[in-house]
């Protein structure tokens, strides 16, 4: 019990610092609407957000904005989930990194779609990725221990890595973050 009280504080603490970051960097939040699940939990969905049509240099801009951590690699996991935004997932999901409706952390998703989270539009999906790096890799200030929880995490492949290393590299992503 000790651990789970634990872990929402932390999870708490971490949304707190995410909107601290959101206030400052003049980030604004669009009306917010609860919606009631079946079980006694509430989710709070995002919504009546009206966005430009995806861009590779509106999502370089916008990771840049929400100072999001190795955002080089973050845009490698961009092109990798999505096949250089040409998915099913991307262009009917919205969704940038081939999320999961998440259960535990706090999320945005619309729900689940095609065994993925959905969006109402890019940079929902952005967001959510936030959330998701503030919950489970705000303690990470290396980048080979950022790749190393991505490998043991967030994608089922063995090779997840080493594609995401590779892009990097031939996409020249750290240069695009300097």
């Amino acid at each position: 019990m000790y651990y789970s009280v634990r872990r929402k504080l932390k999870t708490v603490i971490s949304q707190l610092i995410l909107a601290a970051l959101f206030f400052l960097l003049g980030v604004n939040f669009p009306k917010k609407e609860i919606v009631k699940r079946s079980k006694p939990k509430t989710k709070i969905i995002v919504n009546n957000v009206t966005y430009g049509e995806f861009h590779k240099d509106s999502l370089i801009r916008l990771l840049k904005n929400l100072n999001v951590k190795f955002p080089h690699i973050v845009m490698a996991q961009s092109i990798l989930e999505t096949g250089h935004w040409t998915s099913k997932i991307y262009n009917e999901n919205n969704n940038l990194f081939g999320m999961k409706e998440a259960s535990v952390r706090v999320h945005n998703s619309k729900g689940t779609k095609y065994g993925h989270a959905y969006y109402d539009n890019w940079v929902e999906s952005v967001y959510d990725y936030c959330f998701y790096q503030t919950t489970y890799l705000s303690g990470i200030k290396d980048e080979s221990k950022y790749y190393g929880y991505l490998g043991r995490n967030y994608a089922q492949s063995p090779l997840y890595v080493v594609k995401l290393k590779q892009i990097v590299g031939r996409e020249k992503l750290k240069e695009l973050f300097k």
